[in-house]
């Protein structure tokens, strides 16, 4: 079986922001789970390769636009 592709730099990315916004809207990985149904520990620590179904749970969970989440990469 092949091994899916990654970009790491870009899921580092990911990582980084994901605790930005956590933290700005001072909530808890347990609290985003129960919200979202996303493992948000494994994306923060850029071991998940998330869908751009799941990127797109994440910014409206956080009220950021795809386009303003994604701005500084």
């Amino acid at each position: 079986m092949k091994e899916q592709d990654r970009d790491n730099a870009f899921l580092e990315y990911i990582a980084r922001k994901c605790k930005q916004l956590r933290a700005e809207k001072g909530v808890s990985q347990e609290a985003v789970y129960e919200d979202t149904h996303l493992h948000i520990g494994k994306i923060e620590t850029a071991k998940k390769n998330l869908t751009v179904s799941s990127l797109s749970k994440l910014c409206n969970y956080f009220n950021v636009s795809l386009i303003d989440f994604l701005k500084d990469f």
